[in-house]
């Protein structure tokens, strides 16, 4: 039976370096076998996840003898930290090792909406040269607002800084005094929404940030602003932005995590034939480099803690 469980995919040679070590099942699609999942743990010291695995009560009074939980990501929406808690099981999400992956998409997302020059392919092709209707807008001279200011916020600062945006966020949790302070604007939500050209989201979802923006944020944003949520199905009330969307109350958005995921064909309805809408499906920390030092980093993290700890 195995002592380490893997239910989603993680980069071979990090599953290589744990499986010498320890007796490991890695199985990409466990996640999608819920009954094969429970069976799987009944064993294991340590379960190795992604976003889609829930590790809940139930799952964890199936592994009675779970040690440690690796995350390969940092949001920890999808584990029950009081049971874990309870149980003296320790959680280790791989914090930092994918801010570099989530801070490009968000930089490069946010000139393509701006910008809505990437999406003629097929008018070129058919002869059409529709050059008038994809004029855009430059991001030099533009506010970026951030709304959290992390890790990963303060790697998308940085590289928006270099073409020309600048920067506001808001945190309610970062001290004024922080040093983070000293080259972003500290400014509330509202002021924030209502003065932002991009509004990136970077918050973890909570009873607090759960549709945090609805309606009535939407309404706030400036007519030209365009919206990026990176960061947590949950924080936009996705039927509010086609709402938004629709009515051109905003310019453009861009997701890459929703409310059911993965975003079956009937929540995806919502979003059809919206234009200047970019739709990803929980990617935007996940690149080849990044997936590799995400499982390296969760790699050392549980084999560690399995190798130190009694």
């Amino acid at each position: 039976m195995p002592e380490i469980v893997i239910t989603e995919f993680m980069d071979e040679a990090a599953v290589d370096r744990i499986r010498a070590r320890h007796e490991t099942l890695y199985d990409p699609q466990l996640v999608d076998r819920p009954d094969d999942l429970i069976a799987a743990v009944a064993s294991a010291s340590a379960i190795v996840v992604r976003n889609r695995t829930r590790v809940t009560a139930a799952l964890l009074a199936a592994a009675p003898g779970l040690r440690c939980v690796g995350r390969l990501g940092v949001g920890l929406d999808n584990i029950d930290l009081d049971a874990c808690k309870a149980r003296d099981v320790t959680v280790y999400p791989a914090s930092g090792a994918n801010d570099v992956a989530v801070a490009e998409y968000v930089v490069t997302t946010a000139l393509a909406l701006l910008r809505r020059a990437y999406t003629a392919t097929e008018d070129v092709i058919a002869g059409r040269w529709p050059r008038q209707q994809l004029i855009g807008r430059e991001g030099q001279g533009k506010r970026l607002g951030l709304v959290g200011y992390g890790s990963i916020a303060r790697q998308t600062a940085a590289r928006a800084r270099a073409f020309g945006f600048s920067i506001a966020a808001f945190d309610p949790f970062l001290p004024e005094s922080d040093a983070a302070w000293a080259d972003a604007q500290r400014l509330d939500l509202d002021d924030l929404l209502r003065t932002s050209d991009v509004v990136s989201l970077h918050v973890p979802l909570t009873d607090t940030t759960r549709h945090m923006i609805g309606a009535d944020a939407l309404s706030a944003m400036r007519s030209g602003a365009v919206l990026i949520n990176s960061a947590r199905g949950g924080v936009v009330d996705e039927a509010a932005l086609a709402d938004a969307l629709r009515e051109g109350k905003i310019a453009g958005a861009a997701l890459d995590v929703f409310e059911t995921e993965p975003l079956t064909a009937e929540a995806g309805r919502v979003f059809a034939g919206i234009a200047n809408l970019i739709l990803t499906p929980h990617i935007a920390g996940v690149t080849d480099e990044s997936n590799v030092r995400v499982s390296r980093v969760t790699a050392d993290n549980i084999l560690r803690h399995l190798e130190t700890r009694s």
